[in-house]
């Protein structure tokens, strides 16, 4: 059976944006005084009194540059939270991060170009989101893009601003 996990932002790459950032802009560290800022350096949401940093990430544009692929317009850049300062990573029992609200998970081509994505939100007839099983909308999210072929990235994003959140990867 195939599981899927979500990437948190490579170490190496957390490095150079807690310097300079993917929109060339020096990354100027804050203090989050209320906490649950999205973390993508260790998936999780930010305490109060943490020291965070909101930088421009381009995770297409960094992956095509590992893979070759030239994404053309769909090479994008936006804001991120990172703790600003080098952080353990994501809990080994993590499981999926910001499952909170609607998402939704975006396919990519090998080359870079959007695929379509899915929207995973709460079904009608539950209060809360948690109500029901999460992990089953995002899973069967997940081997639908996986299914098709010619999918080679998935990302989970907010639908209210399409911030990129995750990759995702399968096992």
């Amino acid at each position: 059976m195939t599981t899927y996990f979500a990437q948190p932002v490579d170490p190496v790459v957390l490095k150079e944006l807690r310097m300079i950032d993917d929109a060339g802009r020096e990354t100027g560290p804050v203090i989050d005084d209320e906490g649950g800022a999205p973390l993508r350096c260790c998936l999780r949401r930010s305490a109060p009194g943490e020291r965070i940093a909101l930088v421009s990430y381009a995770p297409l544009r960094r992956w095509a540059a590992r893979t070759g692929a030239d994404p053309g317009a769909y090479d994008e850049q936006g804001p991120v939270f990172i703790h600003a300062d080098e952080c353990v990573g994501p809990a080994p029992d993590a499981g999926l991060p910001f499952t909170d609200d609607h998402r939704t998970v975006r396919r990519y081509s090998a080359e870079g170009y959007i695929l379509g994505g899915r929207l995973v939100e709460r079904p009608e007839g539950f209060e809360e989101f948690e109500e029901f099983d999460v992990f089953e909308a995002f899973t069967a999210a997940f081997t639908e893009a996986f299914a098709d072929p010619e999918v080679a990235l998935v990302h989970v994003r907010a639908v209210e601003y399409g911030c990129f959140l995750y990759e995702v990867g399968k096992r």
